[in-house]
């Protein structure tokens, strides 16, 4: 009997450890490369129909995709895009609040079907700083990129570096996480197909910080933010679509 009892213990302590060490192999899905939709998605889903139905329409030649940034192009930048981008057949799948995984569901629920523009700029990952880690706002990028080439294998791709930012409530270790991911997508430049250009010098003041005159939230572009932008981009941009 007392033989028995310590070949049932050992047998416990045996299948304990090794559920356990299951356990701890297990990975937690990065919420950042995770397709899904908006929490409340109502007029968001009827912005992504609208993009899906221009899709559907073509005469695509330049295609801007992001978050709130990029979406400003219709009203802060609207000047500077109607000069710039109006005559090139551009078009603007921004929407404001978007991270990397709402953009992901985007792309894969029809808004690149059919499509391929000559270039496609893609700037997101600001939004995941706010509680993601660096290596998952990265994978979130690297994933949308390579998404993004699936689907459109002939167009090129202009992927800018997260623009700087420095709100008020901003927190250091938040400002690091963009550094860093900047650091690790500017590998994606395979110098054929992705091209990484980091523009964010034109932002700042002598003190590596952006003023109010260029953002005046100290996160989105005014007027005079967005001419910066479409110029630091230009000879870029004008070189892809050659």
């Amino acid at each position: 009997m007392k033989k028995l009892l310590t070949l049932l213990c050992s047998a416990f302590i045996t299948t304990a450890c090794f559920s356990q060490g299951t356990s701890s192999t297990t990975a937690p899905a990065n919420p950042a490369t995770t397709p899904t939709t908006r929490s409340n998605p109502t007029n968001w889903l009827a912005r992504h129909e609208g993009f899906v139905k221009q899709a559907k329409a073509g005469g695509i030649e330049i295609l801007f995709m992001g978050d709130s940034i990029t979406d400003n192009w219709r009203s802060r930048g609207k000047n500077v895009w109607e000069k710039v981008y109006g005559p090139r057949h551009a078009a603007n799948f921004g929407i404001g609040g978007d991270r990397t995984q709402h953009v992901l569901w985007r792309i894969e629920n029809g808004e690149l079907d059919g499509i391929s523009p000559k270039v496609i700029v893609l700037m997101i990952g600001t939004n995941n700083s706010n509680s993601d880690s660096a290596d998952q706002i990265s994978e979130g990028v690297e994933k949308i990129v390579a998404v993004t080439r699936e689907k459109c294998p002939k167009s090129k791709i202009l992927l800018l570096a997260i623009f700087p930012r420095n709100k008020p409530a901003d927190k250091p270790e938040q400002l690091e996480k963009i550094h860093q991911v900047n650091e690790r997508i500017a590998k994606l430049d395979d110098g054929k197909m992705v091209t990484f250009l980091d523009i964010n010098k034109v932002f700042l003041g002598p003190d590596g910080k952006v003023h109010a005159d260029i953002m005046p939230d100290f996160l989105h572009p005014n007027e005079h933010g967005y001419q910066l932008w479409a110029d630091a981009m230009e000879p870029t941009l004008e070189k892809l679509l050659k």
